[in-house]
């Protein structure tokens, strides 16, 4: 649904959440909490607004099927964040007008999704969502030269073409992250791995954690697969790992089979920790699972809804205020990815009147300036590849909430 906020829309709904801050460069911050604040920029930004001078976002990402949990919390963080900057004055004194588009976590409706956000007069992109239908997206908005900047599309090939960069961490840094993570912190010693070869993401993940697990004194007692095809029973898979005497199996793929792993684990008497990635968050929403067997399951994610700093407190209370449920990642991811758009517009000093390819040049020109302090990290930089540079963090779920492991 297409929103455009007036400037009295825009500052009633400023309390809806005060949160991280950006850079518009290296130099100059600008913080989204004290952005919320000043109400009187709104006004100035409503009459701007009035004048036709629009920026004009897409949002996109599947909001429906099997991985809506992530699509959905992608496009509720960049509507939160984009109704705060509304209510702040806008992006260089212009209202933010944003609509959505479904691609199901289908590469062919991400396509289409996405001509269907261009024929609106989409100018900046914020998605897709995952990593297939954002290459399948990359191949055409490279042409057009859109700026694009992926929340949580983690495979290495998102960011190929020069206009699409990304928030979250690549496949291949995930696995290195997390073996770093599980033998710097002594998690365990003896891993098991079950990975999904059939998918670029959790294949990604897989072959890098593997290539870097001895460096941290992991020893991988069993590493075994399935596929797209062959992803309802794993009792195979964990009794190899029971036998190996795992003392933590790797997960690196999506919630749903997850959930069907822990379900199948407990039925055996199989109790070893489970560390995963970005795609195990959203576990504790999957339908039908008893959550209560995902209780000491690991996973590696910038974003920890516990986190007792200003800015995480206020996005998670906004965030539970409106949607009556605690933010994951995903969500943090695109409220951060639409406060680095904010920041590098303002760095490249763009106007909404310049055509997408002149915005795509401008903000790709602009992003080796921009440093960002946000709810996923802090100091955040993009290499001239698109990706992204800050520390990783682990949450454990604890009572059933996602809570931080350090």
């Amino acid at each position: 649904m297409k929103k455009v906020l007036s400037a009295v829309l825009a500052a009633s709904m400023v309390a809806s959440l005060a949160a991280c801050g950006s850079s518009s460069s290296g130099s100059a911050s600008t913080t989204a909490a004290a952005a919320a604040e000043t109400t009187a920029a709104a006004s100035d930004a409503g009459a701007a607004s009035a004048s036709g001078a629009t920026w004009k976002i897409g949002l996109q990402g599947p909001l429906t099927g099997g991985a809506a949990v992530y699509g959905t919390a992608v496009v509720r963080g960049a509507e939160i964040a984009l109704d705060e900057i509304n209510a702040a004055g806008g992006i260089n004194g212009a209202q933010v007008e944003y609509k959505e588009a479904d691609d199901e976590h289908d590469q062919e409706k991400a396509v289409n999704a996405y001509n269907s956000l261009k024929d609106w007069g989409m100018q900046i992109m914020i998605g897709p969502t995952t990593s297939m239908p954002t290459i399948a997206v990359g191949a055409e908005s490279e042409k057009d030269n859109l700026f694009t900047i992926t929340p949580s599309g983690s495979a290495v090939d998102c960011t190929v073409p020069k206009n699409i960069y990304r928030v979250c961490f690549s496949d291949p840094a995930q696995g290195t992250k997390s073996a770093q993570y599980i033998g710097e912190h002594k998690v365990a010693t003896k891993i098991g791995i079950i990975y999904d070869s059939s998918d670029v993401y959790s294949s990604g993940i897989h072959d890098s954690f593997v290539a870097d697990a001895a460096n941290y004194g992991l020893e991988i007692v069993a590493d075994e697969q399935f596929t797209a095809d062959s992803k309802t029973d794993f009792s195979t898979q964990l009794q190899k790992m029971q036998d190996a005497g795992a003392e933590l199996v790797f997960l690196p793929f999506y919630y749903t089979e997850a959930a069907l792993v822990l379900t199948q684990a407990n039925t055996m008497g199989f109790k070893p920790i489970f560390f995963g990635c970005d795609g195990l968050d959203g576990i504790l929403n999957v339908e039908n699972f008893d959550a209560s067997l995902a209780e000491g399951t690991m996973l590696l994610t910038p974003f920890a809804a516990d986190a007792t700093d200003d800015l995480t407190v206020k996005f998670v209370s906004a965030y539970k205020d409106k949607y009556n449920e605690v933010p994951v990642q995903f969500a943090a991811d695109s409220y951060d990815a639409a406060y680095i758009v904010k920041a590098a517009v303002e760095a490249a000093n763009a106007t909404p009147d310049m055509s997408v390819d002149e915005l795509g040049t401008a903000l790709e020109g602009a992003m080796s300036s921009v440093k960002y302090d946000g709810l996923t990290g802090v100091g955040m930089t993009w290499n001239e590849t698109g990706d992204v540079d800050k520390e990783p963090k682990a949450v454990v779920i604890k009572d059933g909430a996602y809570v931080s492991a350090d």
